[in-house]
């Protein structure tokens, strides 16, 4: 039986101001008509019932997860804190192997966009086929349309697999964000996919790799499943958590692991990653600026123009490739190519706040 595990903890800095510590991005309607958690779940729903589907979450954000979606709330598992996917991940699985033992994992993050669902769907079904058969950890790559320096990228290897057209292919080698000269590489010699984050494997074959390669968090895992059902669950997930180092599943166990297969797919994905990246998800009027605001424009072109106030007139004259970003609590100017230092100044941001 699969169970789909969405991990909605994100803060979504790198599209501050709209994104906050308290409503971070995965929260809210961009570009739709749901927010992205929402279309996450209606995403994988024809796969896999609402009530298989379990949400990973940071307690303050219990509400906003019960407001959005229709799921029993004993589908929301707490994380204490953040310790990245690695931890995540685990704690899932432990608890869903008591559930299935033998049951199958899809791993989603809330907060991406994919734009071909019939053609995601089809790959992750032949996906689950694949990695309820044996102990593959699949994974699904991107097929990169430009020289990204944002993210991780997956080497294929020899085929593995072959099947009504979806091709699978051993893991070779990861690799962590390139620099633009590398990434340029990366697409000249082809083989090299984005890392898409969305992961399929039976519980039983994660937990077995986190074993062999993460050997602290598994007797922490370990110490949490023998405390299952009982009343001081809360409490040994906490100090198992306050004793285990931020981690991702890729550092922890994919880079490591043999076992690792790829799926290549062209769904029409994105993360969402920063302000230069909303143009997958947006509109675009006919000098390419994407407006949710009430907007009065000369001479300006290829800008994001964001507004939560609907009343306030903004007017921009003479821009090319700017960012505005204007709410209650903040305004944000910039140029689109210092996307990557939005994440530091919501930082400062939020320390002036206090």
């Amino acid at each position: 039986m699969p169970f789909a595990v969405i991990m909605a903890g994100g803060r979504g800095e790198r599209l501050w101001p709209l994104s906050t510590p308290e409503k971070p991005k995965q929260f809210l309607k961009l570009g739709g008509r749901q927010t992205m958690l929402q279309e996450t779940v209606a995403r994988i729903s024809p796969l896999i019932p609402e009530e298989d589907i379990y949400i990973v979450i940071p307690k303050e954000f219990t509400d906003l997860v019960l407001a959005q979606l229709d799921i029993p709330q004993q589908n929301i598992i707490i994380e204490p804190i953040g310790r990245n996917t690695a931890p995540c991940i685990g704690l899932a699985a432990i608890m869903l192997k008591a559930k299935d033992p033998h049951g199958v994992m899809v791993v989603l993050p809330a907060d991406h966009v994919i734009k071909r669902t019939e053609e995601f769907l089809k790959i992750l079904k032949r996906a689950i086929e694949v990695a309820s058969a044996g102990t593959h950890l699949v994974t699904l790559g991107i097929n990169p349309d430009h020289p990204a320096t944002g993210y991780g990228y997956i080497r294929r290897g020899k085929p593995f697999a072959k099947h009504d057209g979806i091709e699978i292919y051993h893991v070779e080698e990861f690799t962590e964000k390139p620099n633009e000269k590398t990434a340029e590489r990366f697409l000249c010699e082809g083989g090299y996919y984005w890392n898409s984050g969305m992961f399929v494997w039976r519980m039983d074959t994660i937990l077995a790799e986190i074993a062999h390669y993460m050997s602290k968090l598994y007797a922490g895992l370990l110490e949490i499943k023998g405390h299952l059902g009982r009343t001081d669950l809360d409490r040994v997930i906490t100090k198992v958590y306050r004793e285990q180092e931020a981690i991702s599943i890729d550092y922890g166990v994919m880079e490591r692991s043999s076992h690792g297969v790829i799926i290549p797919t062209d769904i029409g994905w994105s993360d969402v990653g920063d302000w230069s990246a909303v143009d997958a998800i947006f509109a675009k009027d006919k000098d390419g600026n994407i407006v949710q605001a009430r907007h009065l424009g000369a001479n300006t072109d290829r800008s994001i123009i964001i507004s939560s106030d609907n009343q306030r007139l903004i007017a921009t004259i003479g821009l090319e490739n700017i960012v505005i970003v204007d709410t209650k609590e903040a305004l944000l100017v910039m140029d689109k190519s210092a996307a990557q230092e939005v994440k530091e100044t919501a930082k400062r941001a939020a320390e002036i706040s206090e």
